[in-house]
């Protein structure tokens, strides 16, 4: 018996003894932080996030919780809800032990629940009135550091590099931070001294920009020049102004485009500044070149549409790879519904070009064109019959993939004219597919050829976009 307390008091004092990541020795607000989220000086919702040691101090508890209000378009209101509880062991580069992400409102409603097993994450998805569907996903290589890596970063003084698992397709991303120096800002009237880091995501490619103060405090958080972050008391975060999206980040043209500018086959030269060059990528259907003398994210874009020319019988291998035919969380192209009906609308069609064409022309028939009704994945989609250009695209490239036909979606601008009369270009989705060549095409306007009047500035991830909104101005269309 005395064996058996030596050996408990042994085993207590090296739990007690145990070396703990510097996540849990920062300093920061015992109770989390809430943050209000501002577009162009809008407030659009709140975030709030909170890390804390289990009472037994063996594991970290990371909460994350984002909530957006908007109007999209003139009668709609766009609620969304989206929760992430992770857990970490709690030693120094401990491990992703387990993961629940909540996910409510406009999009649809769905429930993650995510175990750290030796041989890969087991993520059981959960949907009322669905069955349940689990999927095995390969090892985390997220730590625990990696759920705050600007106080981390702070700390230690240096630069930290991780991975963060995507609440939204599942995928892990390489998350890196720096610390940049310190600056006098006015926080509430006052002058204090904020030490500033900047973290990039693989995935969303737009670096943020984050404010600490002495406290540990997040006071600030920058994405890109027009979205940010400030820290608030809970009730004044919670107050969010509805404003109208569409208008708000649109981004207006000096003049009409001509009917050869919308036409197919037809081109588009838009001169344009305020784009990163990062965005400045060449493909069959863009040409990027610099203005001369003038300043370095001044350019000219030429776009350029028409039918494809070199056309192949399905099932095609993906030029890219492979993850233009993968099915994913978002993308369930391997769903026997989404299989079964894009079967039947393909019929005995091989030729790849017909068959995405009766798909593509499908889909915008038979979805009804429903701003504000959004899901996050295409049997979602299927379910409801109903949505904006996300929704007809997620489908669309879904029932692609499902016969062999290589697909992405693709973010950028399209031009428009709303019931104000102002030509101006609106954030805007739509489909690319591989048919032995890439072509464009639209579901939600129902163009087997998408017109030139868009520009291509992203795939799959509009958070890619945020730095062009409010800041890229068209000066010319040609």
């Amino acid at each position: 018996m005395r064996s058996l307390f030596v050996a408990l008091f042994i085993s207590s004092a090296a739990l007690a003894e145990a070396p703990l990541s510097d996540i849990v020795k920062v300093p920061r607000p015992e109770k989390g932080e809430f943050m209000g989220l501002y577009l162009k000086g809008q407030k659009i919702g709140y975030m709030y996030s909170s890390i804390a040691l289990s009472p037994q101090k063996d594991t970290v508890i990371s909460i994350n919780e984002m909530h957006f209000r908007a109007k999209v378009g003139p009668n709609n209101i766009s609620d969304r809800m989206m929760k992430e509880t992770r857990i970490y062991e709690s030693k120094p580069n401990g491990r992703l032990l387990s993961f629940v992400m909540e996910q409510k409102g406009d999009g649809g409603d769905q429930l993650l629940e995510g175990t750290a097993l030796p041989t890969g994450v087991r993520v059981v998805r959960k949907k009322e009135g669905q069955p349940n569907e689990v999927k095995m996903l390969p090892p985390s290589k997220e730590v625990v550091e990696d759920a705050d890596q600007a106080r981390v970063a702070l700390k230690r003084n240096a630069t930290v590099v991780g991975t963060i698992t995507d609440s939204i397709d599942l995928e892990q991303y390489k998350v890196t931070t720096t610390v940049g120096g310190t600056e006098s800002r006015t926080v509430s009237g006052i002058v204090a001294k904020l030490r500033k880091v900047q973290t990039l995501s693989e995935k969303e490619k737009v670096p943020a920009d984050v404010w600490v103060d002495e406290k540990g405090r997040m006071l600030e958080v920058h994405y890109g020049p027009m979205m940010s972050a400030f820290l608030e008391p809970e009730d004044k975060a919670k107050l969010i102004d509805v404003v109208e999206v569409f208008s708000l980040t649109r981004v207006t043209l000096p003049k009409t485009p001509l009917p050869a500018n919308v036409s197919v086959p037809g081109s588009i030269t838009l001169s344009v500044k305020g784009v990163p060059k990062k965005f400045w990528v060449d493909s069959y259907r863009q040409k990027w070149t610099p203005i001369a003398g003038k300043e370095e994210d001044n350019a000219t874009v030429t776009i350029t549409a028409a039918p494809p020319k070199v056309l192949k019988p399905r099932p095609l291998i993906d030029p890219n790879g492979g993850k233009n035919l993968k099915a994913t969380i978002a993308v369930e192209s391997d769903n026997p519904d989404i299989i079964k009906l894009a079967k039947s609308i393909v019929g005995e069609e091989k030729d790849a070009w017909k068959s995405a064409i009766k798909i593509n022309e499908w889909v915008n028939t038979k979805l009804k064109k429903d701003y504000g009704s959004s899901s996050d994945n295409a049997t979602g989609v299927l379910a409801q019959m109903k949505g904006d250009c996300t929704e007809h695209s997620l489908l669309a490239v879904a029932l692609m993939r499902a016969v062999g036909i290589p697909a992405k979606r693709v973010d950028g601008l399209v031009y428009l004219k709303n019931d104000d009369g102002v030509p101006a270009l609106y954030w805007h989705e739509w489909v690319e597919a591989y048919v032995g060549e890439w072509t464009q095409m639209d579901p939600t306007f129902g163009q087997n050829v998408a017109h030139p009047a868009r520009l291509a500035v992203g795939e799959e991830s509009s958070a890619e976009i945020t730095p062009l909104i409010g800041s890229m101005t068209v000066l010319d269309v040609k």
